[in-house]
């Protein structure tokens, strides 16, 4: 699955050729949650290990167009997981504080400390993609931004962070639909906001941005996956699972005790 879903460094990302529809080869919904349950118990067991051994940590990106499901990812991915060894940041616009330091500042105060599993819902490519399609700053302002994100990302990776970046890859159609039920939907109206209309007129040059971005910086150390998002039962299954490759890659492991002949006395 993970050789399907990745872009190859030095390679295009070819979002055009990419099916955001695709079964990635899951035979249906029931054997997705079957799978999905397996996979949650997997990663609540390396997340122990990783959060008791603390010397490396992992961050997974989701970025994706409105109504991609970084939301629903979130919370159907890591169901069931100590809360205290992950943590989730959610990038909005930028606060005034945040405005009065480098468009970085925000994202490396909340990169997850040793042991954690962060994730990211969207994250600094929004200061690349989004502010260059929505004309907020001048080219000469966010393309460098390119190069600065494959080398903030070089520098986590040296100093122990494994990063897992995913662009949820979702149809034009799918997206009006899931607008479409937000709206019709009392308990989910409050998601909308009328600015998403706004970028949905732009989406080819979103769509282009993105190829951009995603080709230029998916790299050894940190590469891009493009997952289909018009499933979410696919969705969520590729995610869990690129998580849990991660985790076995790193095989993290509880450290060995102190104290080990120490006996409590009655």
């Amino acid at each position: 699955m993970v050789e399907q879903l990745i872009v190859t460094p030095g390679e295009a990302a070819n979002l055009a050729g990419r099916d955001p529809a695709d079964t990635l080869g899951l035979p249906g919904k029931a054997e997705a949650r079957k799978t999905l349950k397996t996979l949650h118990e997997e990663l609540a067991e390396y997340q122990l290990r990783l959060w008791a051994e603390g010397t490396r940590s992992v961050l997974l990106i989701l970025q994706g167009l409105d109504a991609s499901g970084k939301d629903g990812a979130i919370r159907k991915v890591f169901t069931g997981l100590n809360p205290q060894g992950c943590r989730v940041v959610s990038f909005g616009v930028p606060t005034e504080p945040e405005l009065a330091h480098d468009y970085l500042w925000r994202i490396h105060l909340s990169c997850p400390g040793r042991g954690e599993i962060g994730i990211f819902n969207r994250s600094h490519y929004e200061d690349v993609v989004t502010v260059g399609v929505m004309e907020l700053a001048r080219e000469e302002v966010w393309r460098p931004r390119i190069g600065h994100n494959r080398e903030f990302e070089q520098m986590l990776t040296a100093e122990g962070t494994t990063i897992v970046k995913c662009f949820l890859n979702i149809s034009k159609d799918e997206q009006k639909q899931r607008f479409e039920a937000r709206l019709d939907d009392p308990t989910r109206r409050w998601k909308f906001n009328p600015r998403d209309l706004e970028t949905r007129k732009r989406w080819d040059r979103f769509i282009a941005a993105y190829e951009e971005a995603l080709t230029a910086t998916s790299t050894d150390a940190a590469p891009w996956y493009v997952i289909p998002a018009d499933r979410k039962w696919v969705r969520n299954v590729a995610i869990a699972k690129l998580l849990v490759e991660t985790l076995h890659r790193l095989d993290p492991q509880f450290p060995e005790p102190e104290f080990a002949d120490l006996k409590i006395e009655d």
